[in-house]
């Protein structure tokens, strides 16, 4: 085995190198070893709780977990951050999501990792947009802007995949031309209508359901 494998020194290069997640190819490229003792270690410490396996490919180091959006956007690529996730992440919905939620022009997926689910919807490569790289606990992380989040929401309320159930909606940070621009590019006239029904709601300060 590759003298310079050792645990602490592995951690320490990871961290130093801010891999917060890596692949077999990555591990491989900075410790320069062989595909074996790449796989060797890998699996080894994985086993002795130095790494955590996300999925088939893909770990982090236990004790330098990175944020669970980080993670997501690694899980399944292409994708970002949207749904119920990032309403709540600008308190657009007032409840705690525990799930990660993400669109993706991929086939839809879901994973468990680290006891958290992650949940990729697809959508339209002409929908796949309106997301921004954002600093977040530290990492960079993708994730759909306050509209673009909504928009991917209502898209499946409409083909009623999801269902309008939140007591109120708070559309402070939500710009209404914005969210019907995005709106419209899933071409479906009924998301524009489920947007003028909600600001109508939010005037009267009823409920939607």
């Amino acid at each position: 085995m590759h003298q310079k494998l050792k645990p602490l020194f592995v951690s320490k290069k990871l961290k130093e190198k801010n891999l917060t997640i890596f692949t077999p190819l990555d591990f491989k490229r900075v410790f320069s070893v062989s595909d074996y003792a790449t796989q060797w270690f890998i699996k080894t410490y994985t086993q002795k709780g130095l790494f955590i396996k996300l999925r088939n490919g893909l770990y982090a180091l236990a004790d330098y977990l990175p944020s669970q959006y980080l993670i997501a956007n690694r899980l399944y690529e292409p994708s970002y951050i949207s749904f119920d996730t990032a309403l709540s992440f600008y308190q657009i919905i007032p409840e705690t999501i525990y799930e990660v939620t993400s669109a993706t022009t991929r086939t839809t997926r879901e994973f468990e990792a680290n006891k958290i689910r992650f949940t990729f919807h697809k959508i339209k490569k002409t929908a796949f947009t309106g997301y921004k790289a954002t600093k977040y606990l530290g990492n960079t992380i993708l994730i759909a802007e306050p509209e673009k989040a909504l928009a991917d929401y209502l898209y499946f309320v409409d083909l009623r995949k999801r269902s309008l159930s939140y007591e109120r909606l708070d559309l402070k940070s939500v710009k209404k031309t914005k969210l019907l621009k995005y709106a419209r590019l899933f071409k479906r006239p009924g998301i524009s209508k489920l947007i003028n029904l909600i600001y109508a709601q939010s005037r009267r300060h009823q409920r939607i359901y």
